[in-house]
């Protein structure tokens, strides 16, 4: 399986698994290794994407809250978890480019979030892009 697959394939059993944490208070680490791939995905990313998100929720959630046009809570569980995803990805997985993140997390809300979920999404992980790497944003703008 190639890397990119494997990787995407990490972020869908994280959600999987952080929505099962946030609907039922399931224990995601556990839940992620009984979903159905876990033994093809990027194990170490889906570890770190469980651990990262459920240790610093609160944290993430007053991160996220700004960029929003409702409250946090009033958000699918669904879209929580993908942009709970998105910002820990943002904020400490450095190594992936921030395009790279925000694309990912559009893939999530289009398999696996409501209809139009996946353009919400973009438009506050954009926004949390904005403050989180401004240097690497500001790379990627042509100049007019």
């Amino acid at each position: 399986m190639a890397l990119k697959a494997a990787r995407r394939r990490a972020r869908e059993i994280a959600l999987q698994a952080l929505y099962a944490w946030q609907v039922a208070g399931a224990d995601a680490l556990a839940e992620a290794r009984t979903q159905d791939g876990w033994e093809r995905c990027d194990q170490a990313l889906a570890e770190d994407l469980i651990r990262g998100v459920t240790s610093r929720a609160a944290e993430l959630e007053q991160r996220i809250t700004p960029a929003l046009d409702r409250a946090f809570l009033r958000l699918s569980p669904v879209e929580r978890a993908i942009l709970c995803i998105g910002a820990y990805e943002l904020a400490e997985r450095t190594d992936t480019p921030f395009k790279v993140v925000i694309n990912e997390a559009i893939e999530l809300g289009k398999v696996f979030g409501g209809t139009d979920g996946h353009k919400y999404v973009n438009g506050v992980l954009e926004k949390l892009a904005a403050q989180l790497r401004p240097q690497e944003l500001a790379g990627t703008r042509q100049p007019a």
